[in-house]
Order: C-alpha cells, then structure tokens, then sequence
C-alpha cells in the first residue's frame, strides 16, 4: 500500500500540540497496520518531540518489528555544528524504542540547509550510519527549486531517495515547482516520497465551485481522496505520507487506498484544471517576480507571505493555523512582515504597482 502515516499532525488533546491523544492514535494504528500499512513517517521536531516518543509507545512497544517500517529526518534547521549530528542521531533511536531506521532523510533541504550539511559533512554521517547497519535507506526531503535539486542529485548520487511536495494546486506552481522537482527525480532515477499531498489540509475543503466540478464526477468521494490520489498515480512515487489528525482521516484515507486505482488521464487533467482555478482566486496580484524582495534592505520575503495570505483568504479560518505555523517557520531566517521600515523601494520596482507597504500591514495583522 502506497500510504504512509506521517506523525506530523496527530490527534491532540487540549489544543496543546505536545500533548498527543494517545488513545485515538492507538485506534488510528490498529486500523493502518490491519489494512496492510507498514511506513510511519516522523521527525525530530514534530511535536516537540513527543511525535517520535508516541510512535514508540504506540507502535514498537505493541508491534513487531517485521510489521513496520519507520522513516525518521536530522532536524537541519535547528543543526549548528557536526557533534550534533551522532547525539541528536543516538537520542532518535532511544525516543524511537529501535535499533535501526529503515528511512533516514536530511530534514527540509534547502540551498542554505545544503550548505550547512556540506559544512558539517551530513552527507558522510548518514553513509556511515548506514554502512554501521543503524540506517537501511539514505535520503532527504526538499524545499527549493528544481534546479537546485538537480544540483544536490548530480553531487551526492549516493541519496537513495527523495521526499517532495506534490500535491494538484502546487504541480505548476512557480513557487513550489512540484512538477519540475518531481521530473528531476526522475531523471535521476530517485523514487519519491511524498509529503503535503493534501496542502496541509487545504485540498481537504474547496471553495464550492471546485469542489461541485468534482463532485459532478464523482458524488461519494472526498475532496481528500482526489488529491491523495492525484499524486499516488505519479509513476516514481512508491510511497504518500499524510499527517492524520483524527480516526474518520484514517478511515477515508484507507477506503480508497487499501484497494488502489490509479486516476484516469481525465482525472488528471481535471484536478490540473481546478488547481490552476484556485491558484488563480488571489487577493494579491503577485506574480513572484521577487523584485520587491532584491530591493528590500530588510531582507522580507515579500512574496512567500504574500502567497499564504492569498491562501488565507482563499480558505478562511480553516487555513489560519497552517498559514501560520508556515510563517512562523518562514520568518526563522527572513524578517517578519512586521519589520518593514516603510522606505518603499518594493513599490518602486513592483510591475504591478501593488501597495506593498499596506499589504504588508495585512500580513501583520493575520500572521503575527
């Protein structure tokens, strides 16, 4: 089975995203496993670390080994220096409760995390492990543009796969690039996991109009099984993570995976059709030519926060947490919003004489 139930977005308790409800992910686990599931997906980070520590109470302490395999990510955005890499690797495998991890990915690469996995050699710490036997399958997951994902392919062709972001509203998206990733790992002969397959709940719920053209083709489906299914069509993907916050998620998820059937070609070209609609309903005119942002002296990635704002408004209050915790994450290594200095030399430059400066503000008020 191609699902893979990723850890990320377990079922909490008290609105308190450390504190995990051990008894609906027990439920959630038994019906995965039962149905034939075997890849777990979690991270380091996710939960505040609790995700890695739940899989072990949940899944290896009431499991055998031969009935699950785990994929676990080095945690490269929060990685300073190479000695953290065995300590924090030797504390996964203990949270874990394993002897091994059957996947083991260099977390959120990007061209600046890249540079830090060259500096601290990464790259050589993930061979070793796994030449020590403590790693079956060496990868990492990806968040840049296919031409830097070509360049990371073609120096380290020892990477035995790669985790993307591919979901129908991002296939064409400028910004995402999740077609051209995707082909690039093709051409390097990389199967691909996938991650965000339902745009972090977004693909979930439609706008109307989006969601009668599909229900216009098929009534009992949910909005949730055409995406997943969007990209388990993909020939190279062998697996398709989603982060499933609650029983009836894993229910749906099982009803149309457990018994796979590819998307037709028409499906396909319909699903394209409705991303390209949604990607088209923005508030914000931007087309990311990022001339704002070489001419910002603070350094605002103008253009992401623009795009989560647009899906913002888009979606409602139902995208808020996720637009958000995308911002929070953005704004790690990119001045907030917040910190425009008003100087107006985006708006100088914008093509489309947008008001930056007030958008700006927007921003603020939603995110921060």
């Amino acid at each position: 089975m191609k699902l893979g139930f990723g850890l990320m977005r377990l079922p909490i308790v008290n609105n308190d995203e450390k504190q995990i409800d051990i008894e609906q992910f027990t439920a959630m686990v038994d019906d995965f496993i039962a149905a034939g599931g075997t890849y777990f997906d979690t991270a380091y980070i996710y939960h505040g670390g609790n995700s890695e520590t739940a899989f072990k109470e949940v899944v290896v302490n009431r499991y055998n080994r031969d009935k699950f395999t785990i994929a676990n990510k080095m945690p490269m955005m929060i990685i300073k220096e190479e000695s953290q890499l065995e300590e924090i690797f030797n504390e996964q495998l203990e949270r874990c409760g394993v002897e091994y991890f059957d996947y083991y990915l260099l977390h959120s690469l990007n061209k600046k995390y890249i540079e830090t996995c060259e500096r601290i050699n990464a790259f050589d710490f993930v061979l070793k492990k796994k030449e020590q036997g403590l790693i079956k399958n060496v990868g990492f997951s990806f968040h840049d543009t296919a031409q830097v994902l070509d360049n990371l392919l073609s120096k380290h062709p020892e990477m035995e796969f790669v985790q993307l972001q591919i979901n129908y509203l991002d296939y064409e998206s400028e910004e995402i690039q999740s077609r051209k990733c995707y082909e690039v790992a093709v051409k390097h002969n990389k199967p691909v996991v996938v991650m965000e397959p339902i745009k972090g709940g977004v693909l979930a719920s439609l706008p109307t109009d989006f969601e009668k053209i599909l229900k216009d083709r098929n009534k009992e489906a949910s909005m949730s099984s055409w995406a997943v299914r969007f990209v388990a069509s993909l020939e190279n993907v062998f697996m398709v993570l989603s982060g499933m916050s609650a029983k009836q998620h894993m229910e749906d998820n099982l009803s149309y995976m457990k018994d796979f059937v590819a998307l037709t070609e028409e499906e396909k070209k319909v699903l394209l059709e409705v991303g390209d609609a949604i990607r088209n309903y923005t508030v914000i005119a931007c087309t990311k030519c990022k001339y704002c942002e070489n001419s910002c002296p603070m350094g605002i990635a103008i253009s992401h926060y623009f795009e989560l704002y647009n899906d913002y408004c888009r979606y409602g209050e139902m995208f808020l947490k996720t637009a958000i915790r995308r911002y929070n994450r953005a704004t790690i290594d990119k001045a907030k919003a917040s910190e425009c200095i008003q100087c107006g030399a985006c708006e100088e430059v914008c093509p489309q004489h947008l008001e930056i400066r007030e958008l700006l503000e927007k921003v603020t008020e939603s995110f921060e």
